[in-house]
Order: structure tokens, then sequence, then C-alpha cells
């Protein structure tokens, strides 16, 4: 079963300065792996650019000419990291028999590759890459991933805990994956849904090579509300039980009211009144701005627009 064509997929968003330094450390890895015969000659990297503002695009293309191990894939504009990613996987799945996902910035171990393969060759159609630890995290980022993977779990969404995008899939896997054609992508909770047999190979993430990060706070926010909206719908059976709770809480309320007046006594003032107005108000406004959250989803969702245009594809040359 050995010998098998593999394709290392790869985003990139203006990766400048890293991209020929990981062309440099992936050349070496996948000629090793062709001389042990572990995967086939026909084995290449595809780089995704990702609309990048930067050579980005140009560097592929002069590696591309120089390197037969190198080709890549360029999107018509930016259209964010898991567009890209999946418009790289079923672009790949037409050549590879398995494919490899990775980030261009050098901070996934390449050497965990042998081992996914050595696991994808024992029987597994996908095996994730998590991280054995977060020792060379920030305080802050160590503790909002915590925080955000116990959320994902407690709304029900199936991840695996510490694992981002570095991950092995078959073809089989991949046919499958064409089937979901959500438009708000969250591929870390998609994996887990299609199923087959998997695996797990633990790793030490590196510190980034060169270049700044591509996903500051403000993206990894907006990519963690994705993750649960994209999966869950508690959220909304969360706002129905506030509701119910807070009906009660009214009745309540109201039967103080009317014992009051029947007692003759002065109705609870204004104090009262307007800390009530206030927090129903609030609870009203957090209520609709998440099911109009939903309902956006569903709006982006009903068009049904590519998720991606690939305007060059050096696969074809």
């Amino acid at each position: 079963m050995k010998n098998e064509i593999l394709y290392i997929v790869i985003p990139c968003y203006n990766e400048e300065e890293v991209i020929e330094e990981t062309t440099k450390r992936l050349k070496e890895k996948l000629n090793n792996l062709i001389k042990n015969k572990t995967i086939s000659k026909d084995s290449k990297v595809m780089y995704v650019n990702d609309g990048s503002k930067d050579k980005t695009w140009e560097l592929i293309e002069k590696i591309h000419e120089k390197e037969k191990l190198f080709s890549g894939i360029s999107l018509s504009r930016n259209r964010g990291h898991q567009n890209a990613l999946l418009a790289g996987l079923m672009t790949a799945k037409e050549y590879a028999d398995v494919v490899i996902s990775m980030d261009a910035d050098l901070q996934d171990d390449i050497d965990a590759i042998d081992e996914m393969l050595d696991k994808y060759y024992a029987g597994n159609e996908i095996v994730y890459g998590v991280r054995s630890s977060r020792k060379k995290d920030a305080w802050f980022k160590k503790t909002t991933a915590e925080i955000f993977y116990k959320f994902m779990k407690t709304m029900g969404v199936d991840v695996v805990y510490n694992h981002a995008d570095y991950r092995l899939a078959s073809k089989k896997v991949l046919n499958e994956l064409e089937n979901y054609k959500e438009v708000n992508l969250f591929l870390r909770g998609v994996f887990p849904l299609i199923g087959f047999k998997s695996d797990v190979v633990y790793y030490e993430r590196n510190e980034r090579f060169a270049g700044e990060s591509k996903y500051p706070l403000k993206k990894m926010l907006n990519f963690a509300w994705d993750g649960i909206t994209s999966f869950s719908v508690k959220p909304i059976r969360f706002v129905l039980s506030l509701g119910i709770i807070m009906f009660i809480m009214s009745l309540l309320v109201l039967l103080y009211c009317l014992i009051v007046k029947i007692l003759g006594h002065t109705v609870a003032g204004w104090t009262f009144i307007v800390c009530s107005i206030w927090i129903t108000s609030a609870i009203e406004m957090l209520a609709i701005g998440l099911i109009g959250e939903y309902i956006g989803k569903i709006y982006s969702e009903t068009k049904a627009r590519p998720r991606y245009i690939i305007s060059k594809n050096l696969n074809e040359k």
C-alpha cells in the first residue's frame, strides 16, 4: 500500500518572508520520503495563494519553474484561510491519494509527517496533528485557546482538542468533504463529522520562522464565533431558556405588585421599574442579536455563492 501520491497543501497569505525557507525544508522532507519509497515520486507540495498583496504568488511561480516537487494555485481574491484551504484540498484530491494540510509559517513540525503517513498506512483515513503542549504560547493565547476548546465541547461541537488544521486526509475522506456545501466554513468541526477511522499525532509547535501571524485577536474571535454558530444551536436554546426564566420572574413581579396594591401600600418606586426595564431590554436586544446572527448565516448559505474561484492552476502546466 505504500508509495502512494502525497500532496501537501499550504494556504498562503502574504508569506513572502517564509515561503523560500518552507520550500527548502519541505523539499528535503519529500525527497527523503520518496527515497525511502514511503510516497510516490509524483508527490508534491501545493501552495494556495489566497489573494496575497505581496510577492507570494511570484515566488510560488518561480519555485514551480525550478522545482518539480512544487506547484500552486492562486485564488481570484482573498477568501480567508478556511476557503483557501478548502480550495487546495479539493484541487489536490484530483491528483493525490492522500493529502496533508499545514500552515506556511513552519510552526507545524514537518517531522510529524512521517508518523502521520505511518498511521495512514496502518489503516487510518484521517490523522490529526495535535499540539502536545502550549508552553511556548503567551498566557493570554494559552488561556483563550483552552476556553475556546472547552466552550466548543459544551456547545456540542465535536472538535479535537489542541488541533488546528495540520492533518492528513485520504482521497476517500476528501471526496466526502466535497458533499459539505456550507459557506460558513469551520473545517476543524467538519472532519470529525465525516467519520472514518482516525488517529492523532502529537507534536511540539515551533515559533513562527518569520513575519507576523495572519490571525490577530479579532480574526481569532470571529473564527471561534463562526465555529460555534455553524455547528451548534445551543446558544439559541440558551436564549429560549433565558426567556422562560424571565417570563417566570415577570409573573412573580406581577404577583408582588398586585399584593402591594391590595394591601394599600405605595408601589415600589422608580428604581425598581427603571432597573427592570433596562435589564429586560438588554436581554431582548441580546436575544434579537443572537437570532439575527443565525439568520445572517442562513442568508449567506441560501445565496449559495462559490466559496472560492481559482484564477491560476500550476498543476495543469
